[in-house]
Parts: C-alpha cells; structure tokens; sequence
C-alpha cells in the first residue's frame, strides 16, 4: 500500500438515536452541515474515514477485545472479567449497533451515491462491497436487523423496519454480485482507499471471496440461493485471492492515530490474556503459530493462558506478570486489521469439495493442507517447520468429519478475527470442546448478542416483530443460518 498518510476524522454523532436508524441519519447531517457553505462531498475524503472507523469499530474493544475474542476463546481476561462470564454491559450492545450504522453504512451508502452521481462505477463497487461486508457483520452479531429500510430518514423512514436474516443475506449477495460487474481495472481511478490503495483488480477479488465466505455461511440454511454462488466463484479462481499477497486488511500507522486499535487499547489498559483454551491446544499440537499469537510471562517460563470465565479473585491471582499477554505482532502500532484472507478461501475450498456435491473438483485433503501452509506463512513460519507440522496425524485431514478437521484448524486460523472466528465456530461446531468458564452466566456459548435496549425505547414495533420471528432476545437464541 503506498498511500504514506490517512487520518482519522472526529465526528460528532447523536448516539442516543431518539427516533431509530433513520434519526440518526437525519441528526448526523444537521449537526455536520454548515448552512452557509456549499457543500461538495468528496469521495476519496469519506472512503478513507469509512474504511478506518469501520474497520476501528471490528477489531475495537466491544466487537473483539472483549466480544468475539473471548467468546470464542481466543483470548481471556485477567481484569474486569464480567465479558468472559457473558456479562456484557449494556454499551456493548448499542456501541456495535451504532458504530457499525453511523459510523460505516452511513458513509458506504454515501459512497455508492457519489459514484453513480459523478460517474465513477469504481467508487460505486467499493461503496457496495463494504456496504456488504458491514451489514454481514451485523447480521452475523444480532442476527434480523434494519437492512432494506435502513439510513434513509431523508425518504421519511425514521422507524426501520427488522429484515428477516434470510433476506438480508440475498440482499448483500446480490450487492457484491452487482459490485463485481461494475468494476473496471482499467476504469475510473479512485482515491483514499487505505485497504487496496485503488487496485480494482484486488477489490474484485476481494467481492468474490466474500461472497464465497457468506454463500458458505449460509448453505445448510438455504442451499438453493448458496450452492449456485459456490459454484460460480471457485470456477473462476484468479477472480478470489490467490496467495497471502491478496489479503483483506488494514495496515495501520505505528503512531496514533491512526495506530491499531489494539495497540491504543494497550497504553492504558492490560485486561487481556491469551486464554488457557488456546495455549492447551496449541502446546499439544506443536503449533509454531503459539509464539506468534502469545508472548512468555514476564516472569518467566513457558507460555501460561488465563481461562475463560472465572472470577475476578482467582482472575487476579493469576499475576499479570505470570501470564501470557497478546503476541506483539498483535499489539503493534502497525498491526494489521484483518478483514479476509486466502488461507480463509481455501479452507472454504476443501469444505466445498468435502460436501461432493458437485461444487468444486480437487483433493480436499491437499486443500486442507494448503490452507493451514497459507496460515502460518501469514505470520511467517518456515517452510521446514510447516511441513512438520502437517506431517502430525493429529493435524491430518480427516476425510470422514471434514467439520471438525476445517472447524479446528480455522479456529486456529482466525485468531485475532474474532467476529469471524465466532460465526464460523457457530456454523461448523468446532472445536466441539468449548465449555464456558465457572462463573458463566450460560451453560453453552453464546450464539448472537441482544439487540440494544435503545431499540426497544424508539423502534419497538420493528424490535417485537424481530422477536417474534426470530425468538427471544437473549444470548442462545440461534441464528437463521445456525442449523446445527
């Protein structure tokens, strides 16, 4: 990326969101509106702002520090464990939901404007593909949410309807596929694009891999809708990420602040710990990925992990300087926000061929092992190392449970991808050992988050109907495409 600076811009947003989405989008312009200026909005401007604060609010401490990275267990806390125990405050819940509404979608849906109005198809493809990738977070987090009515207050829509999960997932398949006939590589050039640094070509592939992650999120739910898209990405390889280079993330600046949200987290806090669940599993496998994702105690000896909902008491008797922290490739300034990765497509791949339903040809296990190679030469393990490591027939494909071979290893695969680590752990059910610590307040995992209790103040029709269709809002209410 040769992009040399980007900045954060400061807003100032009505999060109490009195009347709803729609409300919010009608507050958020009023009060960003200068009467006596002629306003122009530029693109480049709002694309790099969208990507960081949206890519901020992902890999920040509500999503991930304290949502996805410790749901799934990647991570523990050794202070203020209420997460760990699924305990979450109430600002969790409405800061994701507002984060990812005005602070993202609002600027996507923006983006997408401004390029059908200046005739850039360019712009127009990326507005929708982070528009996809955001309310896939979303839906993937709460599960029904405002999707088809929501941001358009200007049209009178103050009260967004809740779209079915179903629906909203055919909605942003269908967005990425109209994305991927817009681009133009030798098109159109667009600016302040702080993830692909305007490159189309990886922007196509990035559209495609996504749509090959949410068809496969969904294909025990709607294999009809799924299995088609499926097809049609891995027929076309060079159009999905082809090698690590390929990549879906955000490299930050080792300064704030525009530094890892991670790494600012870590100037005054130190809450975190690699869990006890990661550091077992990784220890017996032999996995050389363990020095990568944890540091040594400071006090010495071999890496020791915090387990996962216990008590603040015994939390804290641990020692902070008796356990393992989050690796520094993580807690760097300039870490990378991970979005996507070509070890992801491959492991879609080997499951793809695994179904043998005439979805994909190949060898699942060469897949397989393809996939956990692109992992760990991510984070730059030697080739030597790799190759020992499959050789373990622990780490073997296991061609009569291809879920539980996948849902291992990509468990391992997407640390420090919380959110996607979750929804994957959700919908393959594995690793199948994951129990909740002493102090839990659920016998299982969680499988969504509650809808923020501000929805029920001044969205509340909408809030009941996404209820009743859905079930009761609370932690182990299992999504639409959750079937098993």
């Amino acid at each position: 990326m040769n992009i040399s600076k980007y900045r954060k811009l400061t807003l100032i947003v009505p999060f109490t969101l009195m009347l709803g989405l729609g409300a919010c989008e009608k507050d958020f312009e009023e009060l960003n509106t200068n009467p006596n200026v002629a306003e122009v909005p530029t693109p480049s401007f709002i694309l790099t702002n969208a990507l960081e604060s949206t890519i901020d609010r992902q890999f920040g401490v509500e999503a991930s520090m304290d949502g996805g990275d410790i749901i799934v267990q990647h991570m523990a806390k050794i202070q203020y464990p209420d997460e760990d125990a699924y305990f979450f405050r109430t600002t969790t819940y409405q800061n994701i939901w507002n984060g990812f509404y005005a602070q993202g979608l609002e600027d996507f849906n923006l983006i997408t404007k401004l390029g059908v109005e200046q005739k850039n198809p360019n712009y127009q493809a990326v507005g929708l593909i982070m528009r996809a990738y955001t309310f896939s977070l979303l839906t993937d987090i709460y599960g029904d949410i405002p999707y088809s009515d929501a941001l358009r207050a200007k049209e009178g829509v103050l009260q967004p309807k809740y779209d079915k999960q179903q629906d909203v997932y055919k909605g942003i398949l269908g967005e990425l596929k109209q994305a991927t006939t817009l681009i133009d590589p030798s098109g159109s050039d667009i600016s302040g694009d702080i993830l692909f640094d305007g490159d189309m070509t990886h922007w196509l592939k990035f559209a495609n891999s996504l749509r090959l992650r949410l068809a496969m999120r969904i294909i025990d739910a709607d294999p009809a809708t799924a299995e088609p898209i499926i097809k049609e990405v891995l027929a076309s390889p060079a159009t999905l990420f082809q090698s690590n280079a390929d990549n879906a993330q955000l490299v930050y600046r080792s300064a704030a602040p525009n530094n890892n949200p991670i790494n600012e987290n870590r100037k005054t806090r130190d809450d975190h710990r690699v869990s006890k669940t990661l550091v077992t599993k990784l220890t017996a496998l032999k996995d050389p990925r363990l020095a990568i994702y944890a540091e040594k105690p400071e006090a010495g000896g071999d890496y020791v992990g915090v387990p996962n909902g216990i008590d603040a008491e015994t939390a804290n008797g641990l020692g902070l300087s008796k356990t393992s922290r989050l690796g520094r490739y993580f807690t760097r300034g300039e870490a990378p926000g991970v979005l996507m990765t070509y070890a992801e497509v491959l492991f879609f791949k080997a499951e793809a061929i695994a179904r043998n339903r005439g979805l994909a040809t190949g060898d699942a296990a060469a897949t397989y092992n393809a996939a956990i190679r692109a992992s760990m030469e991510q984070f730059g393990i030697e080739p030597a190392a790799i190759t020992t490591y499959l050789a373990q027939p622990a780490v073997a494909y296991n061609a009569a449970n291809y879920k539980q071979s996948i849902g291992n290893q990509k468990w391992i695969a997407l640390f420090q991808q919380g959110l996607e680590a979750w929804s994957e752990y959700r919908r393959l059910d594995y690793p199948n050992d994951l129990k909740p610590g002493p102090e839990a307040a659920l016998t299982k995992l969680p499988t969504r988050l509650r809808y923020p209790g501000n929805e029920q103040s001044v969205n509340l029709a909408n809030y009941q109907a996404a209820v009743a269709n859905q079930g009761a809002d609370n932690l182990t209410t299992k999504l639409w495409w959750d079937k098993f």
